[in-house]
């Protein structure tokens, strides 16, 4: 694993861990914090000519230190794609600081992330002339970068909710989810 990947692993865990011994912890306003853990489904925007754009499928976890602000870290992979009549597929790793904004009286709220990401594409695929293979074409990219994202999501009641999201993960990819999280 490459220095990034693991030290966005560690921050992740890490938190979690901050998550789990803070879970009880009151703060000055009367809000305790949350703990929260998540999947996510939807599909990467790819800007690679010829490339179909993947399925995306992601994990996350996360802590609100109070209603509005918290911490959230994911990883989100994906199935291959057609890609010029081979494949290809995508994967990224964030930590995040985000806002959420309660609509008042309902259960509705809109939700900010700024942070980090690494998001790393690879595909393959075959050149021929005719039935005769020529050579393997590849193409992999890689980008760390600031990233963000914007989404709208719903309580269903204080231990869970539903989240519809769009991230902008850098030059090469843009990611659109759905999702649901488990707070405890």
């Amino acid at each position: 694993m490459k220095t990034l990947q693991k030290t966005l692993l560690a921050l992740a865990a890490g938190s979690l861990l901050t998550v789990g011994a803070q879970a009880a912890v009151t703060y000055g306003n009367g809000y305790t914090g949350q703990a929260y853990v998540g999947a996510k489904v939807g599909q990467f925007d790819l800007d690679v000519n010829g490339a179909d754009d993947p399925t995306a499928y992601g994990i996350y976890g996360g802590y609100n230190f109070d209603p509005n602000f918290g911490i959230e870290a994911e990883y989100v992979g994906s199935d291959d794609a057609d890609y010029r009549g081979g494949d290809i597929d995508a994967k990224s790793y964030g930590a995040y600081g985000t806002y959420r904004y309660q609509f008042p009286n309902t259960g509705l709220y809109a939700k900010g992330k700024l942070g980090v990401a690494k998001t790393e594409i690879e595909g393959d695929y075959t050149r021929s002339i005719g039935d005769t293979e020529i050579r393997t074409e590849t193409y992999s990219d890689s980008d760390t970068s600031l990233a963000g994202g914007v989404g709208l999501g719903y309580s269903v009641n204080p231990n869970f909710s539903v989240e519809a999201e769009y991230d902008k993960l850098g030059s090469d990819a843009d990611l659109m989810t759905v999702g649901a999280q488990l707070k405890f």
